[in-house]
């Protein structure tokens, strides 16, 4: 058996559910002994979901960096730690052991603490998907800073409106960033975003793509002179900051049901604990094996399965810099084949994308290695499960579906790897320590099987949400207030007579496009920048790739001239404000929204026509206008 606490078989699967929901306390504590702590803990668990106020380990100090590096150091030192493939097919790939991976964390944390970090500070992280991202990310948590890795694809808006959020006075990036075919200049998108941030004290740029990059006296520093003054004092290790159990780890923002993203704080020690354990188990991971996460480490998916679960663990974590059809399709095929990779752990938009191409990218590919599969981000559908089985498992490999979000830190409901049952479409089951429910819209428990409703869950797990960054109030409204006393995933879910657990997507204003969430508001903002728009209104569609579309329907005050070219300036608008990933697939102009008396716009209606139901929309009489849904009923783009 490679880790104490891993599961081998159903029957201790149920067991360690059984006693991890009646004993937490004792089935975590034990858990958590297998970690380097400086002091250990004093209670394991106390907590209330009404503030909500969640503290695990109390007491205990510890560094996730030495449970993630120094520890592996005896026994896996000349293991690789990170194996990295560029965008470009042709670039040489590096591999960095435990060793050199320790050795790196250490010279960049004395570069950060040479410029000002301390301990509590937060560090802002633009950067590519390049190894330097991963060890800024740990030397942050060495020196005990607050990081907040910001996603290469978001504008200089929502850059800046993350910066003022988190008060973030350090920044790292890099010149720019290759992503397939594209070469995009993250250092300037930076620049144009500290127009409004004038309090960041320091910007450490990585060279990476050799873009011309403006660098301003006394606040930008190139990283590699920086490193360059530590090598000249013979590159001294670099102590690990105590941190207290419940200290914030990192801020990882995400889309809210208001235009403003929340900054979603985890705490060292529960999410360390949570982030090993599940990928150990969800997995069934063996020492030796590569681990290759597909995400970006922007999202919570590689904070989790790339860096900190894999890395605590002793694993090989595969990063990938570049996009699954760049320079062609059969990319991922070749990487799984050029590193021999075990497990393949990608989104089923991934997936889809790679289903458009037919088998011909499959063609001459072993893919033999292969003995996990996994998916994350949305619930997958059964055509791509299938697909996903057959051509890329060779119906050989579990596929674990999990379900998770930013907010939990870790996986909550998956099958375990060749350990516990699955069922195409079904995350199934709940991991030790999650105990979930489905209530009806006035809270009231749904028992029994063959049903649905709202997802909660009863009891916190390890890495549950601590707080809102600067917002406690935000954490509690938005998670913690609809079913008093009970954690609200957002999400609405089935439970077969099995018990098994099948995610049916948001019920509140969050669209879930390409895996990624993005509020409703939030693009409408974006929208209602645009000079010409008056009003708008966003909902998702089923889309064939991206899970989601995204559906506007916008009141535009004259329009002169062409329509699709105003679409154009819309869409660019959107880009500019949130990113590309937020672009309308579709813009409908319409004369007006359908509103209750009070202001409140019908979303139904028009996800109900968005989504190609035009007739049987439902009571329309409290509208202050019905036959304004005639009218968008009768525009609805169909291409």
């Amino acid at each position: 058996m490679s880790y104490p606490y891993q599961i081998e078989s159903y029957e201790a699967y149920q067991s360690a559910w059984k006693q991890s929901v009646e004993d937490p306390e004792g089935f975590w504590g034990k858990v958590a002994e297998h970690f380097q702590w400086r002091r250990k803990w004093d209670k394991v668990l106390s907590w209330n979901f009404r503030d909500p106020d969640v503290k695990w380990f109390e007491g205990g100090r510890l560094n996730i960096t030495e449970n993630c590096l120094d520890r592996h150091l005896e026994r896996y030192g000349n293991y690789p730690a990170i194996i990295w493939e560029p965008n470009h097919p042709d670039e040489h790939h590096r591999v960095l052991t435990y060793q050199q991976l320790h050795f790196k964390v250490n010279q960049f944390a004395h570069v950060l603490h040479n410029n000002g970090v301390r301990k509590g500070d937060r560090v802002c992280i633009y950067m590519g998907m390049i190894p330097e991202l991963a060890i800024a990310v740990l030397a942050c948590a060495r020196v005990g800073a607050i990081h907040s890795v910001i996603f290469g694809g978001f504008s200089a808006q929502s850059i800046a409106d993350r910066l003022q959020d988190a008060q973030a006075e350090y920044i790292v990036t890099c010149d720019g960033a290759f992503r397939g075919g594209k070469d995009i200049p993250l250092k300037s998108v930076i620049d144009d975003a500290l127009i409004a941030c004038p309090f960041v004290k320091r910007t450490i740029v990585f060279t990476r793509t050799r873009t011309p990059v403006s660098m301003i006296k006394g606040r930008d520093v190139w990283w590699e002179d920086e490193i360059h003054k530590v090598e000249t004092l013979g590159n001294p290790p670099f102590p690990a900051v105590e941190m207290d159990a419940e200290d914030p780890l990192f801020i990882l923002y995400t889309s809210g049901s208001t235009g403003k993203p929340k900054g979603v704080v985890h705490a060292c020690a529960g999410y360390m604990v949570y982030t090993n354990y599940t990928f150990v188990n969800v997995f069934q991971y063996k020492p030796g094996e590569v681990h290759f996460c597909t995400a970006d480490i922007g999202w919570i998916t590689g904070h989790s399965y790339i860096v900190y679960g894999p890395l605590s663990a002793g694993a090989t974590s595969l990063m990938f810099e570049g996009i699954p059809t760049w320079p062609d399709a059969g990319r991922f095929w070749d990487i799984v084949d050029k590193f021999r990779v075990n497990i393949l752990y990608t989104a089923p938009t991934a997936i889809r994308s790679l289903m458009a191409f037919g088998l011909g990218p499959l063609q001459g590919k072993q893919l033999d290695s292969l003995r996990v599969l996994g998916t994350v981000g949305e619930p997958i559908n059964e055509e791509a499960w299938q697909w996903y089985n057959e051509h890329v498992g060779k119906r050989n490999c579990p596929i674990v579906d999990t379900w998770w979000q930013t907010e939990t830190g870790g996986v909550l409901i998956s099958n375990m790897a060749g350990v516990t049952p699955s069922k195409p479409t079904y995350a199934t089951l709940p991991l030790p320590g999650v105990e979930p429910l489905l209530v009806d819209e006035h809270g009231q428990e749904i028992k029994g099987n063959n049903v649905s409703g709202n997802l909660c869950i009863r009891s916190p797990w390890p890495s549950v949400i601590r707080t809102t960054y600067g917002d406690h109030e935000r954490c509690q409204k938005n998670y913690f207030s609809a079913y008093p006393e009970l954690y609200f995933t957002g999400d609405g879910a089935m439970r077969d007579e099995n018990g098994f657990y099948r995610i049916t997507g948001r019920v509140d204003d969050v669209l879930n496009v390409s895996g990624h969430r993005i509020g409703t508001a939030e693009v409408e903002n974006a929208i209602n920048m645009h000079a010409g728009v008056v009003e708008s209104a966003v909902v998702g569609y089923p889309h064939d790739i991206k899970g989601q579309g995204i559906y506007a329907y916008v009141i535009f005050s004259e329009m002169h001239g062409d329509e699709e070219l105003t679409r154009r300036d819309i869409t660019s608008t959107v880009s500019r404000i949130i990113g590309p990933i937020a672009k309308p697939d579709k813009i409908q102009f319409v004369k007006g929204l359908p509103k209750t008396r009070s202001g409140k716009i019908m979303r139904r209606i028009l996800r109900k026509i968005a989504e190609g139901e035009t007739e049987n929309l439902g009571d329309t009489t409290t509208l202050l206008d019905p036959s304004v849904v005639q009218d968008i009923a009768k525009g609805r783009l169909t291409h």
